[in-house]
């Protein structure tokens, strides 16, 4: 281990964070994350299909590997993300709700999977973000239906598990129907994931992957969460058509990339730094201010008593939380920087702290910063430009408040998706 350094700089801190962050988002590069788990070669053709963040440069490099097969194909990403792929078409679309642009790829996808032979491979690159990318509503839904759906479980707080065994069901190529659809052609489906668990059947919503899931579960769901479907997915829903059930497919999947693979790589970075890591778990999930809260009490345990680590030291976690829309409506932000303002709050200023979280897409929700960073002074800085903190935490509008300390931490798109990076370091 590199000696631990004297006191912190501010300066000192921010940019050590900012190291510990880079490592995990680099960890989890899409090109190298397949050239990594490239299947066997076909001896038919190979169709390549997909969708998520990452999709694009996950295509990018199966195409750059097998230049002498037979290949071809159409994957999705979101708005921003495109790359060149080659001999694979890139489509752009909607997220986190799906638009005119994601019915069409979810049509394109299905269409380039039928048809094929037994000595054809279809591989499947699904990344975070896949589930609103590519979609095809199950009849008679419209794509304003599937939208309505969306919108209601994002401000639900609904868990990512639930929204997808929502989405699945009411889907024509998800939950194990684009498998389906490619039958009898061999699938091999590689993922970058992006749920706590890493559990392929959620990633995505699991367009190759047999769905657990029932109706029953559906109906739970929905209720627990307030949510009243449009009136086409309720008739989808009396007709009970279920998924594919595990043991109906043939199942070819490999995780390539994952939130474990990036927190070790933060751990490796911190080690370089002087900090003892400690990672707290790669699939956290909860309320993101309940988060931020149960952490500002971890970190001043390890501040003022050595535990559960020795000072200096980095908690690291992954995993995604929610933002549940309360009465007072929402403003601009995430779940990271939700997450980052509540534990602001609960630390008070506590000496010698410092965080940073965010998404390792680079986009938090909808804006355009990955997260930010918090620092000892956050709220006394925040007190300096007349912002009120626990009121913007009431409100949803922790964007807004990061946005005019200037600590908002803006990447741009990573192209890859392992979920949510936190690390909170203690000098």
């Amino acid at each position: 281990m590199v000696a631990a350094p004297g006191p912190w700089t501010d300066a000192a801190a921010r940019a050590a964070l900012r190291r510990i962050f880079d490592a995990a988002v680099a960890q989890a590069e899409p090109g190298a994350a397949v050239r990594r788990h490239l299947p066997p070669r076909p001896r038919g053709r190979c169709v390549v299909v997909g969708a998520g963040k990452a999709s694009a440069v996950m295509a990018a490099a199966l195409d750059a590997a097998w230049p002498d097969v037979d290949l071809g194909g159409v994957v999705v990403t979101r708005y921003g993300h495109a790359v060149p792929a080659g001999r694979v078409t890139i489509l752009e679309a909607a997220h986190p709700v799906p638009d005119q642009g994601s019915l069409e790829a979810g049509r394109r996808i299905l269409d380039a999977v039928r048809s094929l032979g037994p000595d054809d491979l279809v591989v499947a690159l699904i990344s975070g973000g896949a589930s609103a990318l590519m979609v095809q509503p199950a009849a008679p839904l419209s794509l304003a239906d599937k939208q309505a759906v969306n919108r209601a479980l994002l401000a639900s707080g609904a868990a990512i598990g639930e929204m997808n065994a929502v989405r699945k069901h009411l889907s024509a190529i998800k939950g194990g129907r684009l498998a389906q659809a490619a039958a009898p052609a061999r699938v091999v489906t590689l993922v970058i994931s992006d749920v706590p668990g890493d559990d392929p059947a959620a990633i995505g919503s699991g367009p190759t992957v047999a769905d657990p899931t029932t109706w029953t579960d559906v109906a739970s769901i929905l209720e627990r969460r307030g949510i009243v479907l449009p009136a086409a997915a309720a008739d989808v829903a009396a007709a009970g058509q279920e998924t594919p059930k595990p043991g109906s497919l043939d199942e070819d999947v490999h995780i390539v990339a994952a939130p474990a693979q990036s927190l070790a790589a933060a751990a490796d970075a911190a080690r370089a730094l002087g900090l003892t890591p400690l990672i707290l778990g790669d699939a956290l999930e909860g309320e993101a201010r309940e988060a931020g809260t149960l952490m500002a009490g971890i970190a001043r345990s390890v501040r003022r008593h050595g535990q559960p680590v020795a000072a200096p030291a980095v908690l690291l976690s992954g995993g995604e939380t929610t933002v549940t829309i309360g009465p007072e409506g929402a403003g601009r932000g995430g779940r990271n920087t939700e997450f980052l303002l509540a534990l602001a709050v609960a630390l008070g200023g506590e000496a010698g702290v410092w965080a940073i979280s965010g998404d390792s897409d680079g986009i938090d929700g909808t804006e355009d910063a990955a997260g930010a960073l918090v620092t000892p002074d956050t709220l006394a800085r925040a007190a300096a430009a007349g912002l009120e903190p626990r009121r913007a935490l009431r409100g949803h509008d922790s964007y807004a408040v990061f946005d005019v300390l200037g600590d908002l931490v803006r990447t741009g798109p990573t192209l890859t998706n392992v979920n949510d990076i936190r690390a909170i370091m203690i000098a």
